[in-house]
């Protein structure tokens, strides 16, 4: 997942023109359309890098010659060199803010993932860390590799491959818990069903209903362990996860407390990690 090129050629281009859309007005006026150089990408700080194929792909559809030196995913330091690539500075010139502004933003997500999943496994190896789709509308593509560049897996990719029961549906319904979760596992045989509660008392009776996965909406660390002790002395535990608020602070202590996952859109809020660009000019550069 992490080498593949998730935006396609269209997409990829269609980013080019939004921020290019009638040429470089600034090239053109200093008559750099005949020149040739070289851009380099390196990283400023310590990163989980991303967005590394998708740069060399726009480049190379642009005509230039891309060097790639390390894959999305890779944990790089400060002053690596992740792509170059040569050939018409008019071009490079182009495509220079566009290739930073994807490996910058994405980088931040994916380091962001990286050291929450590096927090958990510290507290508890098995418990796992997964983002939700509360990313900025329009980047689910990116936004996803990039979390899974950083270890972390996708909570739910969209409403359509997962069921998580929210007290918004129970209260279209007056059915018990039991019946709704029957209905779930009749309709969806092959899916794990989920269901989000805002207590301890709610867990304990919908526990009860076969449901596979708890959320624990806001609980605090503390209360999510008294609620795993309650669940426990009632009988069967189902795999417990934390959600909401869910950051680097306490996922660690979340982890500790016996959240079997630790559901977060903390990573989606991550600065961008700066990428450093330098160009070197080909050949002769007189006017």
């Amino acid at each position: 997942m992490t080498q593949e090129i998730v935006l396609d050629d269209q997409q990829l281009q269609a980013l080019l023109r939004e921020d290019v859309p009638m040429g470089d007005l600034t090239t053109s006026a200093l008559q750099l359309e005949t020149k040739q150089g070289r851009i380099e990408f390196s990283a400023r700080y310590d990163t989980c890098c991303c967005a590394v194929e998708e740069v060399a792909r726009l480049l190379s559809l642009k005509g230039l010659s891309v060097e790639l030196y390390h894959h999305s995913g890779s944990w790089i330091t400060a002053g690596t060199l992740l792509l170059s690539a040569t050939g018409s500075t008019a071009t490079a010139l182009a495509c220079w803010k566009i290739c930073q502004n994807l490996l910058e933003w994405s980088g931040g997500i994916a380091t962001a993932s990286y050291q929450l999943v590096t927090a958990v496994h510290q507290s508890n190896p098995n418990a796992h860390v997964a983002c939700t789709r509360k990313n900025t509308p329009g980047t689910k593509r990116m936004s996803v590799k990039a979390v899974r560049c950083g270890g972390a897996t996708i909570h739910r990719l969209g409403l359509s491959e997962s069921v998580l029961i929210f007290a918004e549906h129970c209260q279209f319904t007056p059915a018990t818990p039991e019946q709704l979760v029957a209905r779930a596992k009749t309709y969806c045989p092959d899916l794990n069903t989920t269901v989000e509660v805002s207590s301890i008392e709610a867990a304990l009776i919908w526990a009860k209903s076969g449901v596979d996965i708890l959320q624990l909406e806001k609980f605090s660390p503390d209360k999510l362990f008294q609620c795993r002790l309650q669940l426990a002395e009632q009988g069967k535990v189902p795999l417990i996860a934390a959600a909401g608020g869910v950051n680097l602070e306490n996922a660690a202590e979340y982890a500790t407390c016996g959240a079997d996952l630790l559901v977060s859109s903390w990573p989606y809020q991550a600065r961008p990690k700066d990428i450093q660009v330098r160009f070197y000019p080909h050949g002769n550069v007189d006017v």
